[in-house]
């Protein structure tokens, strides 16, 4: 079932079934956000998804940073055996989804239709209260004008849904990749929602992703148009490649089948107040998050690039000094236009130095959060060690330290290991509290439903290679995928004062960080 069971007349379901797609290795911030931002319960994950149960409130579910998008569940169960049945018979059992279980797709449907309602009330309130006073000159004539409008529209869409009906039971090209990034798409959505007051003025598309055994057998075309003729025949909607009312998700692999619905046409990850993106928004904000910021901090990006970093930091925990320093006039001039964009300039200090020459006394800095630059362009080889010596000076005992870091770089790390350097304390771990649950499908209940989280074993296997680096104890470590190359976000404390600590650094022209003017 899609949803918690509700009273009837009652609103918006008091639960509903959801999911979030998430970047390889970020699945444990996403289960740990949506428990603590949208009190949600029921989690648990299978790779690159996280499943929740929460109340379905627009509002609150916009605030998720750590997810890549956001979909109302429909259908989740075991992947479809393809190795000994016929194509024909695949296709039955696939349109299957929708005829053995009608009741979940029009409860799920009952639900999107209501969060949808309800934010278009709150919107038209909202518009209302911002514009109490309205001219009445002319109004009949502009409802005359619009109502003449929405007729020709409709005569319009009218012909392109039948185009669109014989397209799918003809050619069988039901599928399409959404593309659309743009908010005023999502407002068309909600306002097409309202209007298609019964299940047969639903019009439609499905996207489809499969791989695995499923797509030897299948095109993601293929499987999308057994689903679309399903939904046709069970539901009578319509389909719409262009512009529907509804796009239904189905990801088909060797492990899992599951079915939803977008709430939001634009990702999660998309954000609105980044002007020019550099470091993915989940990861910057997955790094923030395991930093336990708190209010009055002194927070250093010393290499910041285009502030990706700073960005999601100050806009999630706003009454902090940050500090972001590059050697780049170029991506010191992003990261402006970046925190101008948002309106963030007043928030984040900008400053041209060095990241082995910060101009800040030892032990002054509370956090610091950086991607260290790895890549063809950027060649730091053994100059890693010098960049976290420097780190460590600034950094006062007790403060946290979080790095995006190179598989390389983890590496040289683990080799720059001192001898002297005191053992990692017991304890440290803080990953997920317990085990978490696998992704255990309703359709058999006999499996097995206490499965132990693979990321507890990862992430214990990340920080077992983790050494200390001089007064830098490792404290959490997860591997994260940034597209085709993987990396590392490992946390650090300082748990004492460091050599390099016992003087007070300054140079000519410095100052310290009290007293940087800001730019």
């Amino acid at each position: 079932m899609a949803a918690v069971p509700r009273d009837a007349g009652s609103g918006p379901a008091a639960g509903a079934r959801f999911f979030c797609t998430a970047g390889r290795g970020l699945e444990p911030f996403v289960m740990r956000e949506v428990r603590a931002r949208l009190a949600a319960t029921q989690v648990e994950y299978i790779s690159g998804k996280v499943f929740f149960t929460t109340c379905p409130d627009l509002n609150r579910l916009k605030k998720l940073k750590s997810a890549e998008r956001l979909f109302l569940l429909i259908k989740k169960q075991f992947p479809f055996d393809v190795s000994s049945v016929s194509k024909g018979r695949m296709c039955n059992e696939m349109q299957r989804l929708i005829s053995d279980d009608p009741e979940s797709w029009l409860n799920a449907i009952s639900i999107w239709k209501n969060l949808l309602e309800l934010d278009a009330k709150k919107e038209k309130l909202s518009q209302r209260d911002a514009n109490p006073l309205k001219r009445n000159m002319g109004e009949n004539d502009i409802i005359i004008a619009k109502k003449s409008k929405t007729e020709i529209q409709e005569n319009r869409e009218c012909q392109l849904e039948k185009q669109m009906e014989e397209e799918i039971l003809e050619q069988g090209n039901v599928i399409t990749e959404r593309e659309e990034v743009q908010e005023e798409e999502s407002e068309k959505d909600v306002a097409k929602a309202v209007v298609a007051h019964n299940q047969g003025d639903l019009t439609f598309r499905v996207s489809c992703r499969c791989s695995g055994a499923v797509a030897k057998t299948f095109t993601a075309q293929e499987i999308g148009r057994v689903i679309g003729i399903a939904l046709m025949k069970q539901f009578g909607w319509k389909a719409d490649l262009r512009n529907p009312n509804l796009e239904i998700f189905i990801h088909l692999n060797d492990v899992y089948s599951v079915v939803g619905i977008p709430v939001f046409r634009v990702p999660l990850a998309s954000r609105a107040y980044i002007r020019t993106a550099g470091l993915r928004s989940t990861i910057a904000w997955a790094m923030a998050s395991l930093a336990e910021i708190k209010a009055g901090a002194f927070v250093l990006d010393p290499m910041c690039g285009l502030g990706t970093i700073l960005l999601e930091a100050s806009k999630e925990w706003p009454d902090v000094y940050y500090v972001g320093a590059d050697v780049s006039d170029s991506q010191l001039l992003g990261s402006r236009d970046n925190l101008k964009a948002a309106g963030l300039e007043d928030k984040v200090e900008l400053l041209k130095v060095s990241v082995v020459e910060l101009p800040f006394p030892s032990e002054s800095v509370d956090i610091i959060i950086s991607d260290i630059p790895f890549g063809k362009k950027f060649k730091l080889g053994k100059d890693i060690k010098s960049i976290l010596q420097e780190m460590e000076r600034v950094l006062h005992v007790g403060g946290t330290v979080v790095l995006l870091l190179s598989e390389d770089h983890h590496r040289r790390l683990k080799d720059c290991e001192e001898s002297s350097s005191p053992s990692r304390s017991q304890g440290s771990h803080t990953g997920e509290p317990g085990s978490e649950k696998c992704l255990n499908p309703e359709e058999k209940p006999g499996m097995s439903e206490t499965a132990t989280s693979s990321f507890e074993a990862s992430h214990q296997g990340c920080l077992d290679q983790m050494p200390p680096f001089g007064s830098l104890v490792p404290v959490e470590c997860y591997s994260v995928s940034l597209g085709k190359t993987g990396a590392c976000i490992c946390k650090y404390k300082k748990s004492h004062s460091s050599g390099l600590a016992q003087a007070c650094h300054h140079r000519p022209g410095s100052s310290p960080c009290a007293s940087a003017g800001r730019q």
